[in-house]
């Protein structure tokens, strides 16, 4: 498979390149609950296409899917905008549950974990915790804020809930890690592309 190289995607006018459809149609025929969450990703495409930010998509989806209790796991340097998010899901009328990325106080050493600044003490960024307790407050769906690579994958690995990411955490560019795709300066000089 190497479709981002393909110049034609027939796939977008029907073509099935890899005899799938059927196996996959069948999922979606027999599994209610993901037929129905499929359509309602499928409607915001369509009605928020190139009008709606990822906030306001998010927002549609969680009252298209009927969900009241949203999960936030968020890292500690972006506790402002999760701060932010649970601010506007609450006033939507949801009620927010979030959990920062330093929760449990696990301190680095005890795991043998590299510090960022050796001198000064550290707790670990502990996904799974998050994922834990948000499991317990029986979250509908769960939101990521910045999670750092890794910790993003154990979280979603974690997680009772379905799992969406708000922000990817890129501190370099801005948290916009597509920038690195976009700027021709930026692949050429840091991946040689």
């Amino acid at each position: 498979m190497r479709c981002a190289y393909c110049n034609n995607k027939v796939c977008y006018e029907g073509t099935d390149c890899f005899e799938i459809r059927d196996d996959t149609l069948e999922v979606y025929k027999k599994e209610d609950s993901v037929r129905v969450m499929a359509d309602v990703a499928t409607s915001i495409e369509s009605e928020g296409y190139m009008k709606w930010c990822r906030v306001c998509e998010v927002i549609e989806f969680i009252k298209r899917m009927g969900y009241k209790r949203i999960g936030i796991a968020f890292c500690i340097g972006m506790a402002k905008e999760a701060e932010a998010l649970c601010t506007i899901l609450e006033k939507e009328g949801f009620e927010v549950v979030s959990v920062c990325c330093k929760v449990g106080g696990i301190m680095k050493e005890e795991l043998g974990f590299k510090k960022i600044r050796p001198e000064r003490k550290e707790a670990i960024c502990n996904s799974i915790a998050q994922a834990m307790l948000l499991n317990r407050a029986c979250t509908d769906l769960n939101l990521i804020v910045g999670l750092c690579v890794g910790h993003d994958i154990l979280f979603s690995q974690y997680s009772s809930a379905p799992t969406t990411t708000v922000v990817v955490k890129d501190r370099v560019l801005a948290h916009n890690p597509v920038g690195a795709l976009y700027s021709g300066y930026y692949r050429r000089n840091v991946f040689g592309v």
